[in-house]
């Protein structure tokens, strides 16, 4: 398997590149105006579409997936929540290990079930340490994997937990407060992880304004993650792509 889409990855964060990515959730996609919300992401220069949820019950993943790739040339990475969200239309897949909490199934056991099926698909995995940080309500993976998120004030924690998973091999580090958060993940815990290790950093949920992306991205975001914002606003996405691109110029100084 090729490891194209890893590569950029640690290419553009060494270039101090910044990147968002559009999360989708099968769920609550109307497939009759989602070519309107892929044209967006194409004007706007979304960097990648993930594409997933902690629970998906209306099985419509692959004609998602079908779409985005019939419509556009943004790469996509499948967001799994379980064993069953493979898809090899797809670029890539978040492999991840959920090391802030301590169920195995989201460990590891999840992972060997899938593991038969991802070898054979032909999707570039990207093994990921994946940190739930607490958001000020209860969310759906918190729910489904059965653990406590990273309390949002122990920036200690959420460092050394990334720390570890980095040890383990793991390439990138996630960090999501979760659909619909109510606090986005910390600037201080955003840095606290920064200076804990080299791995590219994702940080996703309750990122709804221009302004707390580019928080995000000043405290050592590589890429920001927005799905439930841009659900409920659509111009979001022209102000956090706005947003990043500023942040570009204003480090290269161009």
């Amino acid at each position: 398997m090729t490891q194209n889409l890893l590569n950029n990855l640690y290419k553009r964060k060494a270039q101090g590149q910044k990147s968002f990515a559009v999360l989708i959730d099968p769920d609550k996609v109307n497939l009759d105006n989602f070519s309107n919300l892929l044209n967006l992401c194409t004007e706007y220069g979304a960097d990648y579409i993930f594409v997933g949820g902690s629970l998906i019950t209306n099985y419509v993943i692959s004609e998602v997936i079908t779409q985005i790739k019939k419509q556009t040339n943004i790469p996509v990475i499948i967001f799994p929540g379980n064993s069953l969200h493979i898809d090899n239309q797809a670029d890539a897949i978040l492999l991840l290990s959920l090391i802030s909490g301590r169920n195995p199934e989201f460990l590891i056991g999840q992972h060997v079930i899938s593991a038969p099926l991802l070898r054979k698909s032909g999707l570039e995995i990207l093994p990921t340490g994946y940190m739930l940080i607490d958001s000020g309500k209860p969310t759906t993976v918190s729910y489904i994997s059965n653990t406590t998120p990273i309390p949002h004030d122990k920036a200690g924690i959420a460092a050394c937990t990334a720390m570890a998973g980095e040890m383990l091999g793991l390439k990138l580090t996630y960090l999501d407060a979760g659909s619909g958060a109510i606090n986005p993940v910390s600037p201080e815990m955003i840095a606290a992880v920064r200076q804990s290790v080299d791995t590219p950093i994702i940080v996703g949920g309750g990122i709804n304004t221009a302004k707390k992306a580019k928080n995000a991205l000043s405290a050592g975001a590589d890429v920001i993650v927005v799905g439930n914002g841009i659900e409920q606003n659509i111009d979001l996405l022209k102000e956090i792509a706005i947003s990043v691109n500023s942040y570009q110029l204003s480090v290269t100084g161009y």
